[in-house]
């Protein structure tokens, strides 16, 4: 009998510990997720505007918000795989643009249904990315330097051919031509959302489905697996037999899918593409993946942040049109926003890690 009693004073003393270290742990694990201080900025930004601004508070304005944070939350979730694969890519604004350039282009030149255009317009999105990571891998160039020629490239190649080609900055219309109809439910419609009375844009629901594949793919495959393997040590990971050269050049080239496929909503929205656009929006890509809690050096991150930074954006960008302040100031707080996130998702990595 007292040796049964004696024997029971440790079991229950272990297994309260054993809950109190769980709980620790728990938490702890939750403060080192790269997405915790994005968060806690994103419910600042919507208790500011939705304090400060009534309209904020609409249905349909809480609809333009998202649709302004899917536009560049669709890209972000590439150039957030990149980043976490230790690399960025400078010429994916553009990218977009000469994805949305060659399908209007060809459809109309070629005279081709506009399903078509846009598969030429994929192939050349793909290559776009290919090129960039072989010659990042053959020549171990800085990535900095071989996506900032690209995008320079890019860019004159998109104003000259335009011009060359149709007289003028901006491609012919293509609203009239077959499949348009059909491309632009897939690529830009709108989605009525039942007992609201509102629609949101589909953008939404692919940025939605996109953030969740590529969430699936780093946290439950191989490949996700070796993209953080090879942004965290790539000679390392080369020796325990990760494809290095085959993961950077899948990225870049993930990068190039995503820029296709925001080039194809640009282009279905209005049946035009204006040959200048694009340039600096790359930044907003990155912007949205550090917020995020992405690092530039590679090995962290996850597409979640980079959805939760492009949402700052887009209820920043939104919400000050709705608190009824001066536009110029946008650019300033998203700067802003940048630096503070970088500098609370410092302070939350130093807290957690002394835990």
């Amino acid at each position: 009998m007292s040796q049964t009693l004696t024997a029971r004073e440790p079991v229950s003393e272990t297994s309260e510990k054993t809950l109190r270290v769980g709980q620790r742990s728990l938490l702890s694990r939750f403060m080192r997720r790269p997405e915790v201080g994005s968060l806690l900025g994103a419910i600042v930004v919507f208790v500011l505007f939705f304090a400060l601004a009534e309209p904020f508070r609409q249905a349909s304005s809480l609809m333009t918000v998202l649709y302004a944070s899917s536009i560049i939350g669709i890209m972000a979730v590439g150039v957030a795989l990149l980043m976490i694969g230790g690399e960025f890519d400078l010429s994916a604004g553009v990218s977009v643009i000469t994805a949305s350039l060659a399908a209007a282009i060809l459809s109309f030149q070629l005279n081709l249904n506009v399903w078509a255009g846009a598969g030429l317009a994929l192939a050349l999105a793909l290559t776009i990315g290919f090129v960039n990571g072989v010659i990042l891998v053959r020549t171990k160039l800085p990535s900095f330097l071989v996506t900032l020629s690209m995008f320079l490239m890019l860019q004159g190649l998109n104003i000259a051919v335009t011009k060359l080609i149709t007289g003028k900055v901006s491609t012919d219309s293509i609203r009239n031509m077959d499949g348009f109809a059909s491309a632009q439910v897939v690529f830009s419609s709108y989605v009525p959302i039942p007992g609201l009375g509102v629609s949101v844009r589909i953008t939404v629901l692919w940025w939605i489905l996109f953030v969740a594949v590529a969430t699936w793919v780093l946290m439950r495959t191989k490949v996700g697996n070796w993209i953080y393997a090879v942004g965290g040590n790539a000679e390392s990971a080369r020796a325990v037999g990760v494809p290095v050269a085959k993961v950077k050049i899948g990225l870049f080239m993930t990068v190039g899918f995503f820029a296709w496929f925001s080039g194809m909503h640009l282009l279905m929205a209005s049946g035009v593409q204006q040959s200048g656009e694009g340039v600096g929006n790359e930044l907003l890509y990155i912007m949205a993946a550090v917020v995020g809690g992405c690092l530039l050096t590679g090995g962290y991150g996850t597409v979640i942040g980079a959805a939760i930074g492009s949402l700052i954006y887009g209820m920043t960008k939104q919400g000050i049109v709705y608190a009824g302040w001066d536009n110029n100031w946008i650019m300033f707080f998203v700067g802003a926003m940048l630096l503070l996130a970088v500098v609370v998702n410092m302070w939350v990595r130093t807290q957690s890690s002394k835990r």
